[in-house]
């Protein structure tokens, strides 16, 4: 059989790595596409990992496949017909302002356009949001500021040649691993200097000339005080701030003002502090790359801008190797902005607030219920909600009930909206559990589309699926609905080709250069050309069709007057500080397999397997009565939750971090939206992440346990436990305070008891088929965890296995190992790494040739060294 090929786009971070799936004997396998220009060929472990994810949905029965509407099954045209009623009848008795969509940077663009449209231009609300406002509303606001367009300059080639790299906010090595990748290569071939400034010591260290641990809040105080020392060694090109570039004097009078005190206020040392004004003062060829840890804060566009400030001042925007770049985290947070997506937007990066394009986009969308003004961002959204000014919602291809601060609230306003409609992929999520109406939507691998990545580069989305069960992509959905509500003339689309050509041809439409967002040479191609369409930057002009590798090069910029705009800011403190009762800043971020709140990866085993519980990570100054392993209750001013410890002087003393994935899916309490209070940036609506006061205390059961089984059990007494995925069975880190007592589908279990020690060990059997096995005790089992996994692989115990199954340890010989996944890329655990050291191994690249291990993405490669390092004096001996 010959082999089918697709090129598509990977559906993780922004990065929007091009793949090839292939098709032969045994199904689909994905590859890196080495001509994408993004990743080359290269792929991260999540990328590397699709398929698993895929066969996972397919064999877990994890997919909401039917319409229900209040609880029952539905045809889609019911469903259609109780969505277009519930929201006409919503506006009819409430006003338009009280429907709201909540949409996603999953979805596709030609998903995001139809949703814009039919609820700004033919419902009449402004309130659509999308889960983009917690991860790039700063920027798009900084942007705007200072170029006069939410544009990112530069692209990805300019980390390859760029001769400095600052990283601020931005754990690259885990959150975008294939520029990772690009850049260690720079850094080796080239000799790049990077410079890592992060409050925590993270992976993206691994490969940094330079670390400034800087005290969390603090990054305006950094970049103005670098801004005032190129002013004092005559760094700036005054030359193109003359032409270019207005607000200089102001924003010089602002830096000045923070300047004496850096070192004190970001907590830094002065020697370092003093080189890295250095190497930025003397490298004309240097790039910035921020993310999350700038972007999730009270005064994230204020960072945003004084980093900008600092490129402004010295003419490094958009020349190769010398402009700062804000990468996403989602695979189409800058489509959704390029169609209005957030409540502050119009389609084709048109301003609600200007009266000029609020009237040119309605004539090009012939839709009368169009209005000026914003409409209401995340946070504030959710509160109207609760306080029941919106009465009807629809959320998209997200889960606000996890990912939002404030989520109990966010709960709390779900159970209260008379109508909640989800469409969504997946049958149970925290938000799932609160919706009306639930509608099945088309999944990554099903969807065709375009998707923009952190470079304004489009790439396509195909599909190599088919839909399973009754399952619609997102734009038919609402284009169903917007027929169904009498709209039918302006939504006539058959095709996401369709869409796409209205998409461009608004983006060119009275548009003389003022708007920066133009692909009108694509406002005419066909359905032929759309299947076909290969990688474009925009802007892609009628008179550059080739599209745009970098904008503002020539120190033209999207303000009226083309001019670029510095703005005073001013280092200011966080919403909350560190008190006597909350004594912590907690950190939030990802961890480096998983993705958002784990409805995909949790499904892989070899995902679930590197971090497969949330640790909060404590520096020993902070300790006290916790231990290494304990569990802990980690309680902000909003609510509380519990995890594992783990000490890592990678912390600044005085800090926690938490991952952000666990939801109450795959977790009793594990949520951190729990913890987060809803304070937003006053421009952006950003939610400060980053910085919330909190204490740790220890947490202490009366035993813990491991639970392995084929089904998922009703847990909901416990206090403690945390699920993931383990390829032929489920498995439960689970403590508690009352013995476990679990019922599993009336099977009777084999039982060893030890009472004056508080164990319990039991095992359940259907035949010779393990269907489920419990270990609890005082402590947390030892166990041989994957040699446990491997039983339910079997189809039949042994009876040498049988025999000492309850001893949980695996019999002589088995070649189990057990020390959990390091590679995940290649699936290559702790315990093959330290045999290739037993056997001489004693670099990363002898690991690499012996294991494959760290040849990946190569965001493992620090646990590598760390493997090799404790090893070292064994070696030596």
């Amino acid at each position: 059989m010959a082999e089918e090929t697709i090129k598509t786009t990977c559906p993780y971070c922004g990065v929007g790595c091009g793949l090839i799936l292939s098709r032969g004997r045994t199904g689909w396998e994905v590859g890196g596409d080495p001509d994408h220009p993004a990743n080359k060929g290269r792929l991260c472990s999540k990328g590397a990992a699709l398929m698993d994810t895929v066969r996972a949905e397919d064999a877990g029965a994890v997919r909401l496949l039917h319409p229900e509407v209040d609880g029952r099954r539905a045809t889609w045209d019911e469903a259609v017909a109780a969505t277009a009623d519930r929201l006409r009848k919503t506006v009819e008795a409430h006003g338009p302002d009280a429907v709201a969509f909540y949409v996603s940077g999953q979805l596709l663009t030609e998903d995001y356009y139809v949703a814009n449209k039919l609820l700004k231009g033919f419902i009449g609300s402004p309130h659509i949001d999308t889960n983009s406002r917690l991860c790039m509303a700063s920027t798009v606001a900084g942007h705007k500021r200072a170029f006069g367009a939410d544009a990112v300059p530069g692209n990805y080639e300019d980390l390859e040649l760029a001769d400095l790299v600052v990283l601020t906010g931005s754990n690259l090595a885990w959150c975008h691993p294939v520029l990772a990748q690009r850049l260690r290569a720079a850094r080796r071939d080239r000799g790049t200097k990077v410079v890592v400034i992060d409050p925590r010591e993270t992976a993206t260290c691994d490969f940094a000339d330079l670390h400034l641990k800087i005290r969390p809040g603090t990054d305006v105080a950094l970049f103005n005080g670098l801004l005032a020392h190129l002013a004092r060694t005559g760094a700036l090109d005054a030359v193109y701030v003359a032409r270019h570039v207005s607000g200089l004097e102001a924003a010089l009078e602002a830096a000045e003002a923070d300047a004496p005190d850096v070192a004190e206020t970001c907590g830094l040392r002065r020697a370092d502090l003093t080189l890295f004004y250095h190497w930025a003062a003397t490298t004309p060829r240097t790039v910035t790359v921020f993310s999350q840890g700038v972007n999730q804060s009270s005064r994230g566009t204020d960072k945003v801008n004084a980093i900008l400030n600092v490129h402004l001042a010295t003419g490094r925007i958009g020349k190769p190797g010398a402009s700062p770049f804000s990468v996403t985290g989602q695979p189409n947070a800058m489509g959704g902005r390029e169609v209005g997506g957030l409540a502050n937007q119009l389609a084709a990066h048109m301003n609600p607030d200007d009266p000029h394009d609020v009237d040119r986009l309605r004539r090009f969308w012939k839709a009368p219920a169009l209005r000026g003004g914003q409409g209401l961002k995340a946070v504030d959204l959710f509160r109207a909600v609760r306080d029941g000014r919106i009465k009807a919602l629809w959320i998209m291809a997200t889960n606000p009930a996890v990912s939002l601060p404030e989520s109990d609230l966010v709960r709390e306003a779900l159970a209260l909206c008379p109508t909640v409609i989800v469409s969504d992929v997946v049958a149970d999520t925290d938000t799932m559990r609160h919706a009306h109406i639930r509608l099945p939507a088309a999944a990554w691998g099903e969807k065709d589309g375009t998707v923009t990545n952190s470079e304004r580069r489009i790439s396509r989305q195909r599909a190599f699926r088919p839909l399973p069960g009754e399952a619609r992509p997102d734009w038919r959905i609402m284009t169903d609905v917007a027929r169904a509500l009498g709209h039918g003339a302006a939504f006539p689309y058959k095709r996401p080709a369709d869409i796409f050509r209205e998409h461009a041809a608004v983006s060119a439409f009275e548009n003389d250069g003022a708007r920066a967002f133009d692909i009108g040479a694509l406002a005419a191609i066909r359905p032929k050309a759309f299947e076909t369409l290969a990688p474009v930057q925009w802007p892609a002009p009628k008179e550059a069709p080739a599209g745009t590798a970098r904008m503002y090069g020539d120190g033209r910029f999207t303000h009226a007057n083309g001019r670029g705009r510095m703005i005073a800011v001013r280092q200011t403190a966080p919403a909350e500080r560190a008190s006597l009762r909350y004594p912590l800043i907690l950190n939030t971020g990802r961890y480096r397999d998983q993705w958002h709140t784990m409805t995909r990866t949790g499904l892989s085993a070899r995902l679930s397997a590197h971090r497969p519980e949330p640790l909060v990570e404590v520096h020993p100054d902070d300790a006290g009565a916790l231990t290494e392993g304990g569990l802990a209750r980690v309680t902000s001013g909003l609510g509380s939750l519990l995890a594992r410890v783990t000490m890592t002087e990678a912390q600044r003393p005085g800090e926690v971090f938490l991952p952000m994935h666990w939801s109450d899916t795959t977790a009793a309490a594990g949520a951190v939206g729990r913890l987060v209070a809803g304070h937003v940036d006053a421009l952006s609506g950003q939610p400060e992440s980053k910085h919330v006061p909190v204490r740790v205390e220890p947490w202490t059961p009366a035993w813990e346990g491991l639970l392995l089984c084929r089904a998922a059990p009703d847990l909901s007494a416990l206090p403690y436990w945390v699920r993931r995925a383990a390829g032929p069975c489920l498995a439960y880190e689970l403590a508690g305070d009352a013995a476990p007592d679990l019922d599993l589908a009336g099977l009777s279990p084999m039982e060893f008891t030890d009472p004056r020690h508080g164990v319990v060990r039991r095992a359940w059997m259907d035949g010779d088929r393990l269907e489920a096995v419990l270990f609890s005790g005082a402590d947390r089992p030892v166990v041989a965890r994957s040699w446990l996994v491997e039983l339910f692989a079997a189809g039949a115990l042994s009876a040498a296995d049988r025999a000492v199954l309850l001893a949980g340890r695996a019999p002589e010989g088995s070649g189990v190992e057990d020390g959990g996944m390091v590679c995940s890329c290649h699936a290559v655990s702790r315990e093959a790494i330290t045999a290739a050291v037993a056997g001489g191994a004693v670099t990363t690249e002898d690991i690499g040739r012996r294991t494959r291990a760290g040849t990946g993405c190569g965001s493992c490669l620090p646990e590598i060294k760390d493997i090799l390092r404790r090893a070292k004096p064994a070696v030596a001996a």
